[in-house]
């Protein structure tokens, strides 16, 4: 007897054009409900992510299939990872299915559905059904038993479990019933390449023919109209994510990691600046609170949120996205809040563990914009002093720009105006510049720079601010006369590559400043004296020390910088133990997003928690790379009360310990 299957056994094929009839009225809805959100979409103003199209379904296709953002993380992700692969897999099988037995069996006479290959395709697709069955059971305990504090669940995670759930338990009894009625007794042999379904064809077995036969037919069409009812409510419900989350790896971003659109402040058409309603954000931006599944990983990982702030990404998105629905005219400062809206270091950790692609720090960036520039809001008085005094003096520390050079007294540093005959530009910084603590990490990593034979220029009291912090605060003026300033001045000198000890500096000048023409190489200096070492040109004492490394937000997130950090603090004989949060996933010294001019007013210090995450591994030295999350650290260790037990020090100044290997 030949190893096949009837496909449409007991039902004939006359219910083909009855259910293809369906089957076209359920995708027409499907069809009907998402043209209907378009309307929502373009409430948005135009941005344009359709540039390179194929290459940007070329990506989307491989995150889909490969579900890397999903399965990051482990337990719930590897779940949904593994329910998506099971169910592909069951399409996929529905597919060829169609193929056979409507295209190539009653146009060609050929079925292939058939001996060695039906059973491998019965084995495949009974297990990927009892797997999916197994995902969406440990994701409803998830959901329903063991919620984690956070997780949102309303009435159409509901729908979407229970339809579900159906589909692939009426697939089961379908099957089971297909079997209890035909191989059980003609092929028993076959049975045992559909294992779980024979065990639903075993509860079956006691019934006789006729019955068997009647509830097949019931079982058959009801699991149909089940599937069909999945298909049309799709658009209504959060089901919409099973297109919107893929859709959206094709929308995403592909400028430079963490850029943001630099405003035309000369449109004399432009009205406002900013997003103080939903008109004023982009599509995208509205597109994704349609895209977001509101999983809560965003908000697991946002340091404003962890530290009792009311701030939270998830909810963020939610909240635009019913402002968009409901109430486009509403104030989306009010909706989100202006604690939560200052709340945000910008640290794109929420961004980064996103499986849905969302685009969260420019929206709250937007928002800020509109509070600063239209309405002159600030989130305190310290601010404000420290926005003037980036205006006046060049510095938000309110220092005499003609002092800004006054650090580099009596070392090897050229000051350009004196001497522009070097090998590299020194844009310091303003903590670099004027702050004790940071001075002694410039001074470092001049001694390091002389060591290796490079020849160093600063620009003195011709540098300003870079303009990164009052930017991401929201004031683009200001920071786009900075920043010309600073670039007119760099270009003057013919300067051929300009390194930064400041992360905010450097992706400040690398990619922000790109819009506004500035073209010059820019490096971080753990970048640049790995690369010394590398060449040999640089000579270290390797002398043994335990620490811990603290990769910085806008170093490693931004950047993707993490392993020559290490490899330096590794050659100068460190031991690193890494912290509980680290990598991609580093947790924020609480200075970002222009937070470092601000006073920490709501819950809990950022700094302290992260200072005591550096403890917890018994290393006595916490090291850093950037002058902001050395601040923050100094103050978070005596906040934490761990001095004695934690020094901070930057990568420069343990490399300037060791100069003469």
């Amino acid at each position: 007897m030949e190893v096949t299957r009837e496909i449409y056994w007991n039902v004939g094929h006359g219910v083909v054009w009855p259910m293809y009839l369906l089957t076209f009225i359920a995708a027409a809805i499907c069809v009907f409900g998402f043209y209907r959100r378009l309307s929502v979409y373009r409430q948005g103003k135009p941005l344009n992510r359709i540039d390179n199209f194929a290459g940007r379904v070329a990506l989307g296709l491989k995150e889909v299939l490969l579900q890397s953002r999903v399965v990051w993380v482990k337990g719930a992700g590897t779940a949904h990872g593994l329910f998506f692969w099971a169910f592909l897999v069951l399409l996929v099988g529905t597919g060829l299915i169609f193929v056979q037995a409507d295209l190539t069996a009653p146009l060609f006479g050929y079925r292939f559905l058939t001996g060695a290959f039906y059973k491998l395709f019965s084995l495949v697709l009974d297990v990927a059904g009892m797997a999916a069955l197994l995902m969406m059971a440990g994701l409803f305990v998830r959901r329903y038993l063991v919620r984690p504090e956070g997780l949102v669940s309303g009435r159409d995670d509901l729908i979407m479990h229970a339809l579900l759930f159906a589909i692939l338990l009426s697939g089961f009894l379908v099957e089971g019933v297909r079997m209890a009625a035909t191989e059980l007794h003609s092929q028993p042999e076959l049975a045992y390449f559909s294992p779980f379904g024979l065990l639903a064809a075993k509860a079956f077995s006691h019934l006789d023919a006729s019955a068997l036969r009647a509830w097949h037919q019931g079982l058959w069409w009801g699991h149909l109209l089940i599937v069909l009812g999945f298909i049309a409510s799709i658009p209504f419900t959060r089901f919409r994510h099973v297109f919107t989350t893929p859709a959206n790896y094709v929308f995403a971003d592909r400028a430079a990691k963490g850029s943001l659109a630099t405003l035309d402040l000369e449109d004399e058409e432009a009205e406002s600046f900013g997003a103080a309603r939903i008109g004023d954000l982009t599509w995208k931006d509205i597109y994704d609170s349609d895209a977001c599944t509101q999983c809560k990983r965003c908000q697991d990982r946002c340091p404003a949120h962890a530290t009792e702030k009311p701030l939270s990404p998830m909810e963020a998105i939610s909240r635009i996205g019913e402002i968009a629905n409901t109430a486009p005219d509403a104030s989306l400062v009010e909706a989100i809040g202006q604690d939560a809206i200052w709340s945000c270091t910008t640290c794109r950790a929420c961004q980064e563990i996103c499986p849905a692609a969302i685009e969260h720090v420019n929206k709250v960036v937007e928002l800020r914009r509109n509070l600063v520039l239209m309405e002159g809001t600030f989130p305190g008085e310290e601010v404000l002093a420290a926005v003037d005094n980036t205006e006046v003096n060049g510095n938000p520390l309110g220092l005499a720009f003609s002092s800004r050079g006054d650090w580099a007294q009596g070392t090897s540093a050229k000051v350009l105006a004196e001497d522009a005959d070097v090998d590299i530009l020194y844009f310091v910084g303003c903590y670099a510049s004027f702050d004790r603590r940071n001075i002694e990490v410039a001074r470092s990593f001049l001694k390091i720079c002389e060591a290796a034979g490079v020849k160093v220029g600063i620009l003195g009291k011709e540098e300003k601010c870079c303009g990164e912090p009052v930017r991401k605060m929201g004031n683009e003026y200001l920071y786009q006369a900075t920043a010309a300033e600073n670039i007119e001045t760099i270009k003057g000198y013919g300067v051929k590559k300009v390194v930064t000890s400041c992360p905010h500096c450097f992706n400040t000048l690398s990619k922000d400043y790109r819009d506004l023409g500035f073209d010059i190489e820019t490096e971080h200096y753990t970048v640049f004296l790995h690369r010394l070492v590398e060449q040999g040109r640089l000579n270290l004492r390797a002398e043994a020390f335990d620490c811990t490394y603290h990769d910085s937000c806008y170093l490693g997130r931004y950047n993707d910088i993490f392993e020559q950090p290490r490899s330096l603090v590794k050659s100068a004989g460190g031991t690193i133990s890494e912290m509980s949060r680290s990598g991609l996933e580093s947790f924020c010294c609480g200075a970002g997003g222009g937070r470092i001019l601000a006073e920490e007013k709501l819950g809990s210090r950022i700094s302290e928690k992260r200072a005591s995450m550096a403890a917890e591994t018994g290393a006595g030295v916490l090291v850093a790379n950037c002058p902001f999350c050395l601040t923050m650290f100094e103050d978070g260790i005596k906040g934490a009360e761990l001095e004695g037990r934690l020094a901070t020090k930057d990568i420069a100044e343990v490399l300037a310990e060791r100069i003469g290997g």
